[in-house]
């Protein structure tokens, strides 16, 4: 028993064992697997690393953003008269965040101040005063109801309300955009991002952008691609829509900034690339454009009073995206290893196509494998080769019969 465990020990340290291979002479077969691995060679070389570049590793980035607007607009229109509009007026939120509303149309109910009135008739018609129980608001309602049915004008009757009075009662919207001049206004973009794993800081202000150069140039995709200044109607043409329609009723527009920089050249070769794209759908007619209230309060004569704004306008959005990848030994290895894998495709299709396809199929099946019959107690099991022999014959060249 111990010269049993002995050898069997022996065999495990000290024999190798190597595959049997089948050298089979057929063109269709060779032609097959030759284009087969050439075609795998072409997508690990050339996609996996080139393109893809699987020899590095990646980094997502932190990013910051900031945004300054500039220009002047002018109106006149009944209840507010002659009136310039500069950025405080028009833009929204005035931090200069990243998502930003810029006023390009209006609809404004002016001297609105607290006290009762009827409400406007979206809030609903009434006959008698059983129709509008007090301190219940419609959704478009415009204040707390106080259970009195009063004229509305000479042909409708609504509810009367406790609220901002007189009530928003136009719905016009006006067609052009009363701040159509929002066309030639100009938003300046600062970026600031972060690669922390490379520890590569970079901002949208590169090497070749200065002072001087910002204050003469404007955004164009070709001519200066770089420049952090841009024209809001410049904005609106590369996103594929007509600035005049849109700013009647507004709509959204998407700024992406990206940055994919190669790490294993040179830094200042990371670059921005500006994306612009319309999230406005003009053909959708279900609360068309984009639009919100907001109110400017003041005193009179010892009474609160506001103007009341629906505001149409064009809102940014700035995304920032992008990764950063350099050498690495890690993923090196690991997609050359993962190519080599691949190669074995070209073997299992060409076994496929010899063993089970062609017609002199089962002559290269009994090439391939060796039969052995179970122990039957009649002597040592023999196969169809020559076991004793001294020599291991490694390869067996087949020909079609």
């Amino acid at each position: 028993m111990q010269g049993r465990i002995g050898t069997k020990l022996s065999a495990f340290f000290f024999e190798y064992d190597t595959p049997r291979m089948v050298l089979v002479r057929n063109k269709k077969v060779g032609v097959i697997f030759r284009l087969i691995q050439l075609v795998v060679l072409i997508y690990v070389i050339g996609w996996v690393f080139l393109f893809e570049k699987g020899y590095q590793t990646a980094d997502s980035l932190i990013s910051s953003v900031s945004v300054k607007l500039k220009g002047l607009a002018v109106t006149n229109i009944s209840g507010l008269g002659l009136q310039v509009w500069d950025v405080a007026d028009y833009v929204f939120p005035a931090q200069g965040d990243s998502s930003f509303v810029v006023m390009t149309n209006f609809i404004v109910t002016p001297r609105q101040a607290q006290g009762y009135c009827p409400d406007n008739a979206d809030g609903g018609v009434c006959q008698s005063d059983s129709e509008c129980p007090p301190g219940k608001p419609k959704r478009k309602g415009q204040g707390i109801r106080t259970g009195k049915c009063v004229d509305f004008n000479s042909t409708v009757k609504t509810c009367e309300i406790q609220g901002w009075c007189p009530v928003e009662v136009d719905d016009h919207v006006p067609n052009p955009a009363l701040l159509r001049e929002a066309e030639n206004f100009t938003l300046f973009i600062k970026n600031s991002i972060s690669f922390p794993r490379f520890r590569v800081n970079r901002r949208n202000l590169v090497e070749t952008v200065d002072n001087r150069y910002i204050r003469t140039c404007v955004y164009h995709k070709n001519r200066d691609p770089l420049c952090p200044v841009f024209e809001l109607g410049s904005i609106v043409r590369y996103s594929g829509q007509n600035f005049s329609t849109l700013a009647v009723k507004g709509g959204v527009v998407g700024i992406t900034i990206d940055w994919n920089c190669d790490l294993d050249w040179a830094v200042r070769h990371c670059k921005p690339v500006y994306e612009f794209h319309g999230l406005y759908n003009e053909e959708n007619n279900v609360s068309p454009g984009f639009n919100f209230r907001y109110a400017r309060y003041y005193m009179e004569n010892g009474t609160h009073r506001r103007h009341l704004f629906k505001v149409f306008g064009i809102r940014f959005d700035i995304l920032v995206d992008g990764q950063a990848g350099k050498f690495n030994i890690i993923p090196t290895m690991t997609t050359i290893g993962s190519g080599i894998g691949i190669f074995g495709v070209a073997t299992v299709l060409c076994d496929l196509l010899l063993l089970h396809i062609l017609p002199k199929r089962h002559y290269y099946q009994q090439k391939k494998f060796k039969y052995a019959e179970a122990d039957t107690g009649q002597g040592p099991a023999r196969n169809n080769e020559d076991t004793s022999s001294s020599t291991m014959v490694l390869q067996e060249t087949l020909k079609a019969p």
